[in-house]
């Protein structure tokens, strides 16, 4: 790229957890700075029902947790290939619909970067998952469509996409002397997904990449998948998960598998299911677990106690404890959790997502040694048993962390700029 021109096109990141913005140009950061200048959008919208507002990222989050009324999503790109993107949801006796939550979330990612790379952006290359859905080529190819759809809904009149894990290796690629064939392991939010890509400073010149992938692969399990198994096993019996009944019946399980997990939360403020939990109360043979369940019902803190769990998680990657709080439905009190409770709670989604990695050396016709460096990248990367046990797998490779937020928008710019060109900087 000369010194005067700047990409055409931008890489957009819609991540489940966190979104970035990547852009092409001389001497200056490659990621947007999006909210509070920082380059990462947290993946969240607030409807905020006092005020009749909408707020995103950091924004949303701290109404929400300020208490205000309304309405928090958060793991919207979960929505995508799934029956939920064409539903609505209530708010305050106003309708949503999914689909349009998810168009302004991506609207708004576009509009501030262009307010501060100070120009408008009309073709862009979105990052996706190796599948938005497993096993369902079918649902895979609607997820796509659909994101495709609301790219053009907010002015982008060119779209393509590109693999996450492949965007992350083209990041890599800018810092390498030599060539090296990386696994790339990104694992955010809602996915893991790893690609087996040689890379070199020559190959990077090249415009098609495709020779240079070895193998892809993925499975729906991410950060928000361990934030749910630490809940369930943890947190949730304190609410009367898996609690006996008079009469030998355990307690219904699924209000605490919505409690669980982000996108389901809502359902358990419903009317009737208050009134279940009040029948239920009455055969209890631990009341008081149940009374802390309704407890938080009444005060729709289960938002507030997911983010608690979501931050204990983030402590145990680096500490061997963490204290939960529980004050918002239950004064006074807290939970000690500890990093082993941590690792048995989510250790057959290590398994899993291990088995994925395992999977792709023979796809990419490579043994174990065949693999130079392991890239690790994406937010829940950091959890040590995932990586401890994927390393495992690889012995002789070296280990090298992206920036676990950053790598993909910056690679995908990187890709936008190969594919779609550069123009001359009106300000170079």
């Amino acid at each position: 790229m000369s010194h005067s021109s700047c990409a055409r096109a931008c890489g957009i990141d819609f991540g489940t957890s966190n979104s970035t913005v990547g852009w092409l140009r001389p001497g200056q950061p490659t990621l947007l700075a999006l909210e509070d200048g920082k380059p990462t959008l947290p993946s969240v919208v607030f409807f905020n029902a006092e005020e009749s507002s909408v707020s995103f990222g950091r924004a949303g989050l701290r109404e929400y947790l300020d208490g205000y009324e309304g309405r928090l999503m958060r793991s919207l790109k979960s929505l995508l290939g799934s029956s939920l993107i064409d539903g609505r949801t209530d708010v305050q006796g106003s309708v949503v619909a999914f689909r349009d939550l998810l168009t302004q979330f991506i609207a708004t990612l576009k509009a501030r970067a262009e307010e501060q790379g100070g120009r408008a952006f009309e073709q862009a290359v979105l990052g996706r998952p190796v599948f938005f859905v497993d096993d369902d080529p079918a649902a895979d190819r609607v997820a796509e469509e659909t994101l495709a759809d609301i790219a053009r809904a907010i002015g982008l009149s060119e779209v393509s996409f590109q693999y996450e894990p492949i965007a992350a290796a083209f990041h890599y690629e800018t810092t390498l002397a030599h060539e090296e064939v990386v696994l790339v392991a990104d694992i955010g939010g809602g996915t893991s997904d790893f690609s087996i890509v040689r890379l070199s400073p020559e190959r990077a010149r090249a415009a098609e990449r495709w020779s240079d992938v070895l193998a892809n692969g993925g499975v729906h399990i991410g950060g928000t998948d361990f934030d749910r198994q630490l809940s369930l096993s943890t947190v949730m019996p304190l609410l009367g998960y898996r609690s006996q009944l008079k009469g030998g019946r355990e307690m219904p399980s699924s209000i605490y598998f919505n409690l669980a997990t982000w996108h389901t939360i809502n359902f358990a403020y419903a009317r009737q299911i208050w009134t279940e939990q009040q029948r239920l109360l009455l055969d209890a043979i631990e009341p008081e677990r149940l009374n802390r369940l309704l407890a938080l019902i009444r005060e729709r803190a289960g938002h507030w106690l997911a983010h608690q769990v979501e931050e204990a998680k983030i402590a145990l990657s680096d500490k061997d404890t963490a204290t939960l709080q529980l004050e918002r439905f239950a004064p006074g009190e807290q939970k000690l959790l500890t990093r082993t409770e941590f690792d048995l709670a989510t250790g057959m989604l290590v398994d899993n997502v291990e088995a994925a990695v395992a999977r792709l050396l023979p796809q990419a016709g490579l043994a174990a040694n065949g693999i130079d460096t392991i890239f690790f990248t994406g937010g829940s990367s950091g959890i040590p048993l995932l990586r401890r046990r994927i390393a495992a797998l690889l012995p002789q490779a070296r280990v090298i962390e992206g920036d676990l937020f950053g790598s993909i928008g910056a690679g995908l710019a990187v890709d936008a700029a190969r594919r779609y060109g550069t123009v001359k900087n009106p300000r170079g």
